[in-house]
């Protein structure tokens, strides 16, 4: 198989392995998410630090996120260590914050207030276009896959071949 003609087959799906991955990682932090605010346990942490991290640059758009660590007590006496980011840019060191973790993973606690509707709809909007990028691939893959057979019989239906050349 040409080189070329491999490329057309891998990219697409490595695209869609990505878009994949990132549905899949997406609706498994909603739902972590969303049992932290069901659980019904709740902590005051304190913020330990407050800092930003920065990636891109060059040729690409630069991105800025900032990140908290909290500290609290859960319920049974474990200290836990917690770090976070996207958080408000209101929070600074010392600033006492409520979080929402459950009795099972407190090490996944978050300091966002409940905003299930807003997480539903976030969630549904990533699933839906990371579907839409892998059915475009899809049917990439399938297109070419389509043209190159055609092509490949009209090919040998004039008689030619890879070692005559192009016929024009």
């Amino acid at each position: 198989m040409d080189v070329l003609v491999c490329v057309f087959y891998v990219v697409p799906a490595l695209i869609m392995a990505g878009a994949t991955l990132t549905a899949v990682t997406v609706v498994h932090r909603s739902r972590a998410m969303g049992r932290a605010w069901n659980s019904g346990l709740t902590a005051e942490a304190r913020c330990l630090r407050s800092y930003t991290t920065i990636s891109g640059g060059g040729d690409t758009s630069v991105s800025t996120t900032l990140h908290h660590v909290y500290e609290f007590t859960t319920r049974d006496g474990r200290t836990i260590r917690v770090e976070e980011s996207n958080g408000p840019a209101t929070v600074v060191e010392g600033d006492i914050v409520t979080v929402h973790y459950t009795a099972e993973r407190p090490q996944r606690a978050t300091a966002h207030a409940p905003q299930r509707g807003l997480l539903a709809a976030g969630t549904v909007f990533v699933v839906v276009f990371c579907a839409v990028v892998v059915l475009i691939c899809a049917g990439f893959i399938v297109g070419f896959h389509e043209f190159s057979s055609a092509w490949d019989s009209a090919w040998k239906a004039q008689g030619w071949s890879e070692a005559t050349g192009l016929p024009f």
